[in-house]
């Protein structure tokens, strides 16, 4: 997330520190990551909401006029309405320009204070939302939702690294990723129980958003400063006693001297943005880019947006459409999990190529059952059998996502990038993510009707272009402290190129 000085973990050149996983810990770290329902029941909610009828019939009633259009009645078309897009990719243009506000106030505030302030305004959206009566209320709500989203995305990773003990600091990251699948989840077992109410269902999905939020605003408002943040505003005695509470020992000298050290240091970078153009962190500029870019190129956040509309789309009924989302998203979860357990036994690389492959083969079989059904002009129907082989593989493909992709794409940013470009690393990162995530949000529906199931092979092509760059770029990171990642770069085939031999990487001399 953009902003927030984190600390490597095992400290300065990999040291371990006394003291280990507290209850307090726990707690302030549950609480914490309400930032990622926030962001999971988000995703999750719109596109069950989008799916119901008696919400389109009231904001967007072009779209039965245009269903009966005899050019328009193919299954590839029967949603493809820009306004309709609009209200679920507004939300992340704001958390697009959100995320750089929210790493001025995180750095100059604490993290409490952004957390807080997201949980407000995410609060706020929801209402606005649940009341609303035209298309103007809903992108209004949906804008301040992506508010919300950019300062919950932004402090809360930063705040359960800075609270985590370092060596559960990589899978509490992870946590973070397991909170936001578990609100999709949530999201969608909602959307599949008010779809059946006689009226109103719609804004009973898009006020209980309100819950979470409000969860976030009182727990933000209870839980303690991190002891860098305390550092930061110069609260070095505060700051000290903080760090003894969360370790649960007294002895926390050189864990705090570490703290301070790269605060001090923090404090003293004037160009980040300037400093991450030199040709010895251009590692980490091109993978700060190109993976929150390859992530959102999956076409992963078709299934998170669209799920119901994209299983309407296919022609499942209404129940069955948000059924199938709901096992996308139970298995979303239980897959996130698996990540918690591999990534720091078999590494990133293994499981960006394992996830990669899945995933090339899941669009590419889904593709085809879809072509091979409705062809290029979009009539014919379903099968049990075919449907439930297309929802087999859409499960597969997200299984693949969830334990590489997805939490990957936000772990490895943070863990790549030395202190003195860490700011405009994670600012790329998060900007990159939510310009895309915009895209996919937007013109989904559009590209669907004229791409028509070729759309899923074009997703396939660029899961299989970025499986390959990770192939021949990425070096294992596993288990490689912040300050000696240059070491990792300067080993590599073609990074070498741009590392210099007296490179100091992260405030360690390289020699």
């Amino acid at each position: 997330m953009a902003g927030g000085a984190f600390v490597s973990e095992g400290g300065s050149g990999g040291r371990d520190y006394e003291g280990g996983v507290t209850v307090f810990v726990v707690i302030t770290c549950m609480v914490a990551a309400m930032g990622g329902l926030l962001f999971g029941y988000d995703l999750g909610i719109s596109g069950g909401v989008t799916s119901m009828d008696e919400f389109l019939s009231k904001f967007f009633p072009q779209l039965e006029k245009q269903r009966v259009k005899a050019k328009h009645e193919t299954a590839y078309c029967k949603f493809d309405d820009q306004k309709l897009q609009l209200f679920t990719s507004s939300l992340y243009l704001a958390a697009l320009v959100a995320s750089f506000v929210a790493s001025v106030v995180t750095r100059k505030y604490g993290r409490k204070v952004s957390m807080f302030t997201g949980g407000l305004a995410f609060l706020t959206g929801a209402l606005i939302n649940a009341f609303a009566i035209n298309v103007t209320m809903l992108i209004i709500g949906r804008l301040l939702l992506g508010v919300g989203v950019g300062f919950a995305n932004q402090s809360t990773p930063v705040y359960l690294s800075e609270m985590a003990p370092a060596k559960i600091r990589g899978a509490l990251n992870i946590c973070f990723q397991v909170a936001i699948t578990s609100g999709i989840l949530v999201a969608n077992l909602i959307n599949y129980g008010t779809s059946n109410m006689a009226k109103n269902g719609w804004r009973v999905s898009l006020g209980l958003a309100a819950v979470p939020a409000i969860l976030m605003v009182i727990g933000s408002f209870f839980l303690p400063d991190t002891p860098n943040s305390m550092l930061e505003r110069g609260k070095y005695e505060e700051a000290k006693q903080m760090l003894k509470k969360v370790r649960g020992t007294e002895n926390v000298d050189h864990e705090f001297q570490d703290i301070r050290d790269a605060c001090e240091a923090a404090k003293k970078v004037e160009h980040p943005w300037k400093n991450i153009r030199q040709s010895k962190y251009r590692p980490a500029l091109v993978f700060c880019s190109a993976i929150p870019f390859f992530q959102q190129i999956t076409g992963i956040n078709v299934i998170m947006f669209y799920a119901p509309v994209l299983f309407k789309t296919l022609g499942f009924g209404d129940d069955a459409a948000l059924m199938s989302a709901v096992i996308t998203g139970v298995v979303n979860v239980l897959a996130t999990f698996v990540s918690l357990y591999s990534v720091d036994r078999f590494g990133r690389r293994f499981l960006f190529l394992e996830g990669g492959i899945q995933m090339f083969i899941c669009q590419i079989l889904v593709g085809s059952f879809i072509g091979l059904k409705f062809g290029t002009t979009g009539t014919g129907t379903l099968t049990p059998a075919t449907a439930d082989w297309i929802l087999v593989f859409i499960c597969v493909y997200v299984a693949g996502f969830a334990w590489s992709w997805g939490p990957l794409g936000w772990l490895v940013p943070s863990e790549i990038c030395p202190l003195e470009i860490r700011p405009a690393g994670q600012a790329i990162n998060v900007s990159v993510n939510m310009f895309f995530t915009f895209l996919i949000g937007q013109f989904f529906l559009t590209m669907l009707c004229h791409m028509k199931f070729g759309l899923f092979y074009f997703f396939a092509g660029m899961v299989a272009i970025m499986t390959i760059f990770i192939y021949f770029l990425f070096p294992e990171t596993r288990g490689v402290p912040i300050e000696e990642m240059g070491r990792v770069w300067k080993q590599h085939w073609f990074w070498k190129n741009y590392i210099p031999d007296d490179a100091v990487i992260g405030g360690n001399d390289e020699n």
